[in-house]
């Protein structure tokens, strides 16, 4: 028979529409990932940027307060970005990442309840455990952002997220004001104990709901084998950068912008007591404005985190980020002309409001962003990578206002709200920085076959983390 005449077999259907149907997200499976979001944010607004601050200044003095939170921090924050590499690679290696959240959720809640309770370095280790425990948790809840959402919605399911999570912070900053007396000592024991209790059980429905895709090649995790091919792998990873486009770049920028916002969230209490002090308030009246500021920052976050979240969307992760950051730069110049001139205290609340939408907007776009230049199959790894740079950050930050602080005003005897606004000013640097080292990263699909990405199982079809099916990248 010619090869005219012969049958014309039919074309295979395509591996990656076939091999792998759509995927149905639970309603309830969101909305327990979303809650998570808010459980973790009673703890970071109300123990690392309202009341932890302030229970170090009701021990030390306010003369020490700055340097020595700054160090306790920088302490905490250190060990984490030592470990978080090693902790995403080994989730990897995990059938299910839900038992590492799990865990450092209980850790950092009961650490939490400890603080401000017998000597003062019991609470000092206690709020390094519980931040740690903090951190672990939230690298973890990041790296289950795929589980929850698709390419198409990732940023509204995201920027909502980032939106209700704020809530959280009307809760402890609320709680803190109902507690709050003019004739006695803020109750800063009972107040962390609530905060343990709330983060708690808001995290829980994440625990039962969140339903993972199991790890079909789960690898031993807890073996000194274990550890060290993952910190291999980690180290490997950084060597070939080439293969991953775009992301040191990207982790690199990253630890200059979140130093300075990880920064400014640890030292907003402090700073609003001393403008308001210099203003002629008191003490006590600079602690209630203090908090007044933050329900109005966290009122703007919780509108920026939603926008921002249609917005990554509509033109992309990587250029709301531009827009977020050059909002940042605007920010930062007013809240150290506020030290600097000694504005009244209705400034603080126009920048509070400025740096709240920022804030929505940056966590809106950067997580989603990183998501978009990671291997499917290395999500954990990457996410650990992605938490490092924000440990970084977190231990150079701080030391940064408290070096800065304690060179303008304990050595050179100048008053404290001029040395807060200096340090302002090293944090307006960093992100002018991080803008600069992001320019050329770009948000486009990586097509990681092509790109060479090892890690995927054999035969399996490369998609974006977190694809539900469909076809492969384009």
């Amino acid at each position: 028979m010619s090869s005219a005449s012969r049958p014309v077999p039919a074309p295979a259907p395509a591996p990656a529409r076939t091999a792998e149907p759509t995927r149905v997200i639970p309603r309830k499976a969101v909305v327990s990932w979303i809650t998570y979001d808010l459980a973790n944010v009673i703890f970071s607004m109300g123990v690392t940027s309202l009341n932890f601050s302030l229970f170090v200044r009701s021990v030390v003095g306010s003369e020490r307060a700055d340097s020595l939170v700054g160090r306790i921090s920088a302490v905490s924050m250190g060990i984490m970005f030592c470990i978080s590499p090693l902790l995403g690679a080994m989730t990897d290696r995990a059938r299910r990442r839900m038992p590492f959240l799990m865990w450092a959720t209980i850790i950092c809640c009961a650490m939490t309840a400890l603080i401000a309770r017998g000597p003062f370095w019991l609470s000092m280790l206690a709020f390094v455990v519980a931040n740690g425990g903090y951190q672990a948790g939230v690298q973890f809840y990041d790296s289950l952002l795929p589980e929850v959402t698709t390419e198409q919605n990732r940023g509204r399911i995201n920027g909502i997220a980032i939106g209700i999570g704020y809530i959280g912070s009307y809760i402890a900053v609320g709680v803190s004001m109902l507690m709050d007396s003019k004739t006695q000592e803020f109750p800063f024991a009972n107040y962390f104990l609530f905060i343990g209790v709330a983060f708690l059980a808001f995290a829980t429905p994440c625990f039962l709901f969140v339903r993972e895709r199991i790890n079909a090649h789960p690898r031993p995790i807890f073996t000194p084998q274990a550890v060290t091919e993952s910190t291999r792998q980690t180290v490997q990873t950084l060597k070939s950068g080439h293969r991953f486009p775009g992301l040191l770049r990207f982790l690199i920028g990253r630890a200059f912008y979140t130093d300075a916002i990880n920064t400014v969230i640890l030292f907003m209490s402090l700073y609003t007591v001393n403008v308001a002090i210099s203003t002629g308030l008191t003490k006590q009246d600079g602690e209630a404005k203090a908090k007044l500021v933050l329900m109005v920052a966290i009122s703007a976050a919780i509108v920026g985190g939603i926008l921002w979240g249609f917005i990554v969307d509509r033109i992309g992760p990587k250029r709301t980020l531009n827009i977020v950051l050059t909002g940042w730069m605007l920010t930062f110049v007013g809240a150290a002309s506020i030290g600097f001139l000694h504005l009244t205290i209705g400034w603080l609340f126009v920048v509070a409001c400025a740096a709240g939408i920022c804030l929505g907007g940056t966590w809106a776009s950067d997580r989603p962003l990183m998501l978009r230049l990671t291997p499917p199959d290395r999500v954990g790894e990457f996410y650990g990578l992605y938490g490092m740079v924000g440990r970084f950050s977190a231990v150079v930050g701080p030391l940064v206002w408290g070096g800065t602080t304690w060179l303008i005003v304990e050595r050179s005897g100048m008053p404290v709200l001029t040395g807060e606004a200096f340090a302002i000013l090293s944090l307006l640097v960093m992100v002018i920085v991080a803008f600069l080292i992001l320019r050329r990263v770009t948000d486009a699909p990586r097509d990681w076959k092509a790109l060479g990405s090892q890690g995927t199982p054999t035969g399996g079809t490369l998609q974006p983390a977190g694809a539900t099916g469909g076809p492969l990248l384009e």
